[in-house]
Parts: structure tokens; sequence; C-alpha cells
């Protein structure tokens, strides 16, 4: 991609009154734009990231068996009164008929009710990844609190309780995976269930200050749990307990036979004998996120995307009006685009000091510079973002580094 010609621009100046820092720099640096109080688009730069995001989630459901549907965000208002959810405040309803989605067992329920004759035909696993909607009183933090977002929502049925938290134990290692490929440390912290079960769910949590949620972190065995939850110490070790600042990522719930019931999905068990059907939900927010990485990757000068989750694998800059300076850069380009290396072109006409600005803004893991002193040196100068040290070496040397 070249960025004379990218939709996605940065900006010098940020207008909005959130301090957070995934609002200012994702704006800045062209990833977003704020179009109301929670609600984003997705510029190029946000939407590869997205994706990138999206497609780690994929792999990781995949590789618990899960099927990836995709259901409607626009939902009848009588499967909401199946369950009573009809009247909760946290959704929005555009007419007397509908609800937009979010969350969704209403809908995957009756769904996984039309397949389920016996035992034989449980368990399974249905994932979708899908914009939703709710009436958030309070959105602000950039990405992190949205009235519209993007999300990746699972439903498991079993026939019986102890199936259930065999799968929800591949479910919580499935869910470390993808924030551990994502660049983030998580912690598994216990929660009261809210809307969707009375037990205790599990949150996933990221350390961070400009998290909105109190937890408390065991310091010896790192378990945690929900500032919401009376808890005093550990009650797996007795260790003590210490309040951090935590950002929610992810969250799995066991709802029993909750939806079952309201829907009657029942099943004939190995005597023959009708029982209900047990579910579970499993939620992760994919624009949270990317807020999540931009408030714990980030320097004074910008963003520093790990590697698996940023736009482009190396930021190209030409500096300087020489003709030959400018063609190895081309050629360069060119190189990099044919050996399927995602790379983003700063070819504009403008001062060496913008342009490193902007690559240190963007904070794409490489920054690989073509100048008539780069090329008088031998090749081209290389710097990773997270670090100060400048090196010149070889195209080939560069385009054998980028491909192993």
């Amino acid at each position: 991609m070249r960025l004379s010609q990218s939709l996605s621009q940065t900006s010098k100046t940020f207008s909005s009154d959130d301090p957070t820092a995934n609002a200012k720099l994702l704006t800045q640096a062209g990833f977003v734009k704020r179009e109301s109080a929670g609600v984003y688009s997705f510029l190029p730069f946000g939407w590869r990231v997205m994706r990138k995001i999206i497609e780690i989630i994929r792999e990781e459901m995949n590789a618990v068996d899960a099927q990836e549907v995709l259901m409607p965000a626009l939902v009848p208002i009588e499967y909401w009164q199946k369950t009573g959810r009809d009247n909760v405040e946290i959704g929005f309803q555009p007419s007397e008929k509908y609800i937009l989605g979010w969350s969704h067992e209403e809908v995957v329920t009756p769904m996984g009710k039309q397949r389920i004759k016996s035992y034989r035909d449980l368990p399974f696993c249905a994932f979708q990844i899908q914009t939703k909607f709710r009436n958030e009183a309070r959105a602000k933090s950039g990405l992190m609190r949205g009235r519209e977002f993007m999300m990746k929502d699972a439903y498991s049925f079993h026939a019986n309780q102890a199936d259930l938290e065999k799968y929800y134990a591949r479910m919580k290692q499935a869910y470390f995976n993808v924030f551990g490929r994502c660049g983030l440390e998580s912690f598994y912290v216990d929660a009261p269930g809210g809307e969707f079960t009375k037990k205790r769910s599990h949150e996933f949590q990221v350390l961070t200050e400009a998290g909105e949620d109190k937890i408390f972190v065991c310091e010896k065995c790192k378990l945690a749990w929900n500032s919401e939850l009376e808890v005093r110490k550990c009650e797996k070790c007795g260790g003590k307990l210490v309040e951090k600042k935590g950002a929610e990522v992810g969250n799995i719930f066991d709802l029993s036979t909750r939806f079952s019931e309201a829907f009657d999905v029942k099943y004939l068990d190995e005597n023959g004998k009708q029982q209900l059907v047990v579910m579970g939900c499993y939620g992760i927010g994919v624009s949270r996120i990317m807020a999540v990485v931009a408030e714990v990757h980030h320097d004074e000068k910008g963003l520093l995307w790990p590697e698996s989750i940023a736009p482009f694998a190396v930021h190209l800059v030409s500096l300087g009006k020489d003709e030959a300076a400018k063609k190895a850069a081309e050629e360069l380009y060119e190189e990099l685009n044919k050996a399927k290396i995602e790379v983003l072109f700063d070819e504009r006409d403008a001062a060496a000091g913008a342009k490193f600005a902007d690559a240190d803004l963007i904070g794409i893991p490489l920054r690989v510079v073509v100048s008539p002193k780069t090329l008088e040196a031998g090749g081209v100068e290389i710097k990773k973002r997270n670090s100060s040290e400048v090196n010149t070496i070889s195209v080939k040397e560069l385009l054998k580094s980028l491909q192993k």
C-alpha cells in the first residue's frame, strides 16, 4: 500500500476529550475514525489489524471444533420474549418487532434445537464473528466501551454438566492462546454472571491503567477475582490479593439449562428419557482486543504493534529527491509485494523527520529506509520499532530475513 494513496492518514491533532491512549493513537495514526460516542469506522490500517485478530480467533475456534455461522443482527422480539430479556435496557429496540442483537443465545438455541434429537447429536459448538449493538450509557475509552463493536460469540451444547465442564476448560485454553498470540498477557478472573447466568462467570482481564475494572490478583498463584465478588483471600492457595486495574477482553459463562428451558431444547438419553440440554457461551471483544493492545503496546512516540497483528510487516520509507534512490525504493517495493510481504510504502514528498515521526506513530514492527546515503553504504537502513538500534544491510539480506 502506498501511503500517499491510502485512506488512512496520520494527524498531529486530536480533538476528542477522551484521554485514553487507544482513542488518541488509533485516531491520530489513521486506524479508526470516530463517528459518534462509541461508534467508529475502521480505516484501512485498522481493518487490517482487525482481520488479523479475527483470523487468530478463527484458528483457535477451529482447534476446539467450533463451527462458524453468521446470525442476523436484527432479531425478532419474540425470541427475546421467551427468555424475558426483551426489556433489558442494554439492547437497542429499533421497532416494536425487533431488537438489535447484543448477544445471540436467543437465536442460536432454537438453531441448535433443529438438529438435536438424541445424545448422539451432542456435543457441538457454533461461533460467529459479528457486529454487536449495546445501549451503552457511558460510551467512552475509545474502542473499549462502544455502542457498536465487533465480537466473537460462541455457544456450546452438551448432554450433561460434566461434558460442559470439559469443553469449558478447552475454551479457556483457547482464549489464553488468542490473547497470547495477540501480544497480551491475560488473567482468568472469577466474576458475576450478569444477564447470562446466576452462576459465576469467568472474565479474561489484561492489566492496564486504562482499564475500567477493579480486580484482585493473588500474589502467589495469579488467580484473580472481579471486585464485585466479596473475596478476601485467594480461594485456591490462601494468598494475599492485590488490587489492580484491568480491561476485560473476553468472558465465558456456564449457562446451565437457562436457555434450553426457555426454548424447550431436549434430547433422548441412552435410556430413552428426555433431558434438557446444558449450554455454555463464550465471548471475545475483537475491537476491544485492538484497543487494549494499543493501551499496552505504545510509547511516547506512538503505537508498537506485535508482529502477529501489525497492519504491515514493513514500513518502507523513501528519502530525498535523488532519482536513483527513488527508483531503488520503487524496485524494493515491487520485490516485497512479489514476495507477498506486507508493506506500507511512504513515497510522499515530505521531510525525513515527518516521515520518521509518522512511522513511529503508526507503529509497524520494521522500518526500512532507502536514500542516497543508504545506497552508498551498500543497501538499506533498518530499524525495529521497539529498538533504537539502526543497521544497514543489503536488499538480499533484507528479503532473506523477511521470508524466514
